[in-house]
Order: C-alpha cells, then structure tokens, then sequence
C-alpha cells in the first residue's frame, strides 16, 4: 500500500485514482498526513522488500516524528518482528511512492527488534543510543569520523 492510495482528502494531488499527473493542489510530499504513511511499504537501495510501516511514534514533547515501526518477516503474530526505525534513516521515494531504508534485509534481520506483545520502553536513553546507532549510514574506509 501506499501514502497516494490511502489519501481520502486528495491532499496529494493526483488525479483521484492515484495515478496521472500532480497538480500540487495539497501540501504534496513534503508535508503528510501520519495516517496515510501507515502501511506503506519500505524497501532497500537492492529494491527488496522490507516490509511496512505499522505505526509512526512522535516525541509528544518536541512535536517531531522520532521512530517509524516497521513489520518485516512472516505475517506479524507468526514469527514477525517489530523494528523501531528513527525517521532520520527513511527517505521517501516518490517515484514509486514507498519510503527506502539504507540497510539490506540480512542486517536487518539481525537488527534490535521486539514483538507486538514486548514494546520497549522507547524513553529509555539506552535503548535510543543503540537504535540510532545501529542505523547509522557505515563511514567511509580509511574515515576519522571528524
């Protein structure tokens, strides 16, 4: 699914069917309402399917969006996992109106994770510092990091 077929106020300017020329007549993709990024799918720079945003977290006292959770494996209940992604490492591709993760699906499934029934405590410090940084782009070789 995606942000133009979930789109009831026709915010996103296409044609009415989702498809066909934009005539910017909304706020287009630079300003989206949270309920139509539900759902959509995420994939890589490899073009393989990662899964899809189930719910978007906002920290209540800056008013940004922090993490999208994203689904990836089996149908969540049997053997999915829940990724808390920073918002910071998703970029929406417009073209094919998906959002891309910069991570292939092996590091990914080897990512910090947690089920529908186990939500971590997304306040804690410590568990910030390590999803951030576990989706932080890889430095270059030869890179000081300064």
């Amino acid at each position: 699914m995606n942000y133009v077929e979930k789109d009831t106020f026709g915010m996103y300017g296409t044609n009415g069917n989702g498809v066909g020329p934009e005539t910017r007549k909304g706020p287009g993709p630079e300003l989206m309402g949270a309920d139509t990024l539900i759902g959509n799918d995420v994939y890589n720079l490899k073009d393989e399917d990662l899964g899809d945003i189930k719910e978007i977290m906002l920290d209540m006292r800056t008013g940004r969006v922090i993490y999208a959770v994203l689904s990836f494996g089996p149908i969540l209940g049997m053997g999915g996992k829940l990724f808390a992604v920073p918002w910071k490492a998703l970029t929406l591709d417009t073209q094919h109106k998906r959002f891309t993760l910069n991570v292939d699906k092996d590091r990914l499934k080897e990512a910090p994770g947690f089920d529908k029934s186990h939500w971590p405590n997304m306040a804690d410090q410590a568990w910030q510092k390590e999803i951030h940084a576990y989706y932080q782009p890889a430095k270059p070789a030869g890179s000081s990091g300064l």
